[in-house]
């Protein structure tokens, strides 16, 4: 059972980003433009649909999980700081709060550990 929880884990989250990634490339001039208002340069758009697609692949195939979703959970977190912290608009808000539980799951990937799921504390 603990491993087909893993296995839904990796995909529920991966589905996320490969998700986000086909968007991107379809929605390109306009995700390139967000990005460059939000003073980050839209010359990097190829290389963030690379760890969405490539990241969220890898996830669903469960290679190299642990440094996978180590970059993704790194990589969500500087999103959130980055393009939602206008916290007087709640749905920054909630998406901000999107991010960090994102982050989460993703280091629970990362780490499953001695406080991992299922296993209790010494």
């Amino acid at each position: 059972m603990d491993k087909l929880a893993l296995i839904a884990s990796r995909v529920l989250l991966a589905q996320l980003f490969i998700i986000s990634g086909f968007g991107k490339i379809t929605g390109y001039a306009g995700t390139q433009g967000y990005m460059q208002a939000m003073g980050v340069p839209g010359a990097l758009l190829p290389l963030v649909i690379l760890v969405e697609l490539g990241g969220g692949l890898l996830l669903v195939a469960g290679l190299f999980t642990r440094w996978v979703a180590l970059a993704l959970a790194g990589f969500t977190l500087v999103s959130a700081l980055i393009f939602h912290t206008h916290f007087a608009d709640q749905i920054q808000m909630i998406m901000f709060m999107k991010n960090l539980s994102i982050t989460g799951g993703l280091l629970l990937l990362a780490f499953p550990g001695a406080l991992g799921a299922g296993k209790p504390a010494r």
